[in-house]
C-alpha cells in the first residue's frame, strides 16, 4: 500500500496550454477549453467533476492567449451588478457559483512541450501530496463523477490510478494503452504491468485505452524530470508514469460512464447533442427538432 494512502486528494491540475489546432479557426482568438458545450465551456464541466469529487484546489496550466479561462473563473463585478439590477437571480446564481466553488491558481507553460511537461510545471503548486490530472478533451457523463470513482479507488489502494476505457481495436493506435491484470476483488480495476504509447492494433496489449483522468503521487515529478523527450521534443506523461512501475504498484480503473472525446469535431458535436437532450429546458423541443429532420 502506498505511503500517500492516508493523504486526501485535494488538488487537481488542468493542462490548458495547447493550441487547439483541430478547432481552427474558432480557436484562433479563444482557447479550445472555452468552446461551449450547449451553454457551458468544456473546462467548466471538468472542473465541476473535480468539485463533485471533493477537489476544490484547482491548478490550471495555461499559455499565451488563455486569458479567457482566467476571466471565466474570476469574479465579474460588472456582469453581477447588471444581473442584480435586472433582477435576473437565476443567471446571477449561475455566474457566482463558478467563482465561489473553487480556489484557482495559474501557472504558465512557456512552450507546449507535452502533457508530462505541463504536469511538471505544476510541481511547486502541488507540493508533496497526491493530486489529480484532468484533461478537458475528455468529457465523461456518469451517475457518479468519474473522478469521485477514482478517488474512492485511491483511498483504498494509496497508489496512482489511471482512468481506462474500452476502445475498438481499429482506434487503439491513437491512445496510450495498458497491459494489466484484473484485480480479484474488483473487475473494473487492473494492476498495471506496462503502458504502451499508441501501439499498432495487432501489437496492443489490450483494448483498455488511457483517458484524461489520473490520480498521481508526488514521485511522478522526479520521474518526469528523468523522462527523455520523444521524437517530437515532448515529455510524455505516459512515459513518466511507466518509469514508476518498477518502484510502486500502478492501477488502471475502468470507470462507469460514457466518455465523449471533445478534442475532435465529431466527438464535440456528439457531446453537444447528448448534453442538450439531457437538459430539462431544451431536451423536449430539441428531440422533436431532430426527429423532424429528413436524415
Amino acid at each position: 500500500m502506498g505511503q500517500e494512502m492516508r493523504r486526501k486528494v485535494r488538488k487537481a491540475v488542468f493542462p490548458a496550454a495547447g493550441l487547439g489546432t483541430r478547432f481552427l479557426p474558432a480557436t484562433k482568438a479563444q482557447p479550445k477549453e472555452m468552446l461551449p458545450l450547449v451553454d457551458k465551456p468544456i473546462i467548466q464541466y471538468v472542473i465541476e467533476e473535480a468539485v463533485a469529487a471533493g477537489l476544490t484546489n484547482i491548478i490550471i496550466v495555461t499559455g499565451r492567449g488563455k486569458n479567457a479561462i482566467e476571466d471565466h473563473f474570476d469574479t465579474s463585478y460588472e456582469l453581477e451588478n447588471m444581473l442584480e439590477r435586472r433582477g435576473n437571480t437565476d443567471l446571477l446564481e449561475q455566474v457566482r457559483a463558478i467563482s465561489n466553488m473553487i480556489t484557482v491558481s495559474y501557472v504558465r507553460q512557456g512552450e507546449t512541450l507535452g502533457l508530462g511537461h505541463a504536469v511538471l510545471m505544476a510541481r511547486d503548486l502541488v507540493g508533496d501530496e497526491p493530486f489529480a490530472v484532468m484533461l478537458g478533451d475528455d468529457i465523461i457523463d456518469s451517475a457518479v463523477p468519474c473522478m469521485k470513482q477514482m478517488v474512492d479507488v485511491f483511498e483504498r489502494k494509496g497508489d496512482p490510478v489511471i482512468a481506462v476505457y474500452k476502445v475498438p481495436r481499429d482506434e487503439i493506435d491513437a491512445y496510450g494503452v495498458i497491459d494489466g491484470i484484473a484485480d480479484p476483488e474488483d473487475d473494473r480495476l487492473y494492476r498495471i504491468r506496462d503502458l504502451v504509447e499508441k501501439p499498432a492494433a495487432d501489437e496492443a496489449p489490450s483494448d483498455l485505452a488511457i483517458i484524461g483522468r489520473y490520480i498521481l503521487t508526488p514521485d511522478i515529478f522526479e520521474a518526469l524530470e528523468r523522462t527523455p523527450r520523444d521524437r517530437g521534443g515532448e515529455i510524455q506523461l505516459t512515459n513518466g508514469i511507466r518509469a514508476l512501475k518498477e518502484l510502486r504498484p500502478l492501477y488502471g480503473y475502468r470507470f462507469e460512464g460514457v466518455r465523449h472525446d471533445a478534442g475532435n469535431k465529431l466527438g464535440f458535436l456528439k457531446a453537444t447533442v447528448e448534453f442538450a437532450l439531457k437538459r430539462e429546458d431544451l431536451g423536449g423541443p430539441f428531440r422533436a427538432y431532430l426527429k423532424s429532420l429528413k436524415l
